[in-house]
């Protein structure tokens, strides 16, 4: 059995996609959010979603709210795999979605507390993937990204039905904590492999992955 599976998300340059990929990362994504230093315009999306491609890399689309019209633009851009809803996104709206454009839905959650965990499970989300991250600290202007992380141990009584992501505030110092302690079997990183706001560095996601490859099965 493959072990716990890497999305390296916010990718933003030829050589971010290339390293991600050589270094064994199993889904790459690509943000459009334009108040996230890891936007990228339709024309990179293009360009590096090609290079995903020929890479044989599955390409994730990270939005927040996003609207039929830029959902097209993407789709026609990037030619996902996944669209990840990073927003409120309703269950109507995650259902609009998977009709229209074919294709599975990754839903992020934001958990602070146990209730969080309880919402999740009461709501039998009709996402195929859910992602769970921490709150974005107050004042931010982006959903994710930001570095922070939860109390993992809030996953313990988890049961949905869909495999999920743990994610939020991993790094290579702390990801196999992180799946030791949720026994996560998909892990998403950002901002814990850059050296600055949207600069990521290939050497931190080569530790990231061996970590990850380290401890799972």
């Amino acid at each position: 059995m493959k072990g716990t599976q890497i999305k390296i998300c916010g990718l933003s340059s030829v050589d971010d996609v290339q390293s991600a990929a050589m270094l064994g990362a199993d889904f790459l994504g690509f943000v459009f959010c334009e108040h996230s230093p890891r936007n990228i315009s339709l024309d990179q999306a293009a360009k590096l979603g090609s290079i995903a491609h020929t890479l044989r890399k599955t390409k994730v689309a990270v939005t927040v709210d996003a609207s039929d019209q830029v959902l097209n633009d993407i789709y026609q851009a990037l030619s996902p795999d996944f669209f990840q809803l990073h927003g409120v996104e309703s269950e109507a709206r995650i259902d609009a979605i998977k009709r229209r454009f074919g294709l599975p839905v990754i839903k992020a959650k934001s958990i602070v507390s146990a209730e969080d965990v309880q919402k999740i499970q009461n709501d039998k989300s009709s996402a195929d993937m859910l992602l769970f991250d921490a709150k974005a600290p107050k004042g931010s202007k982006i959903p994710g990204g930001n570095g922070v992380a939860f109390n993992w141990a809030l996953l313990n009584p988890l049961n949905v039905r869909q495999p999920w992501i743990l994610s939020g505030g991993l790094n290579p110092d702390n990801v196999a904590s992180a799946i030791k302690k949720t026994n996560a079997r998909f892990v998403d990183v950002s901002s814990g492999v850059e050296s600055s706001p949207g600069i990521k560095e290939s050497n931190l996601i080569k530790q990231f992955i061996e970590e990850v490859r380290r401890v799972s099965i």
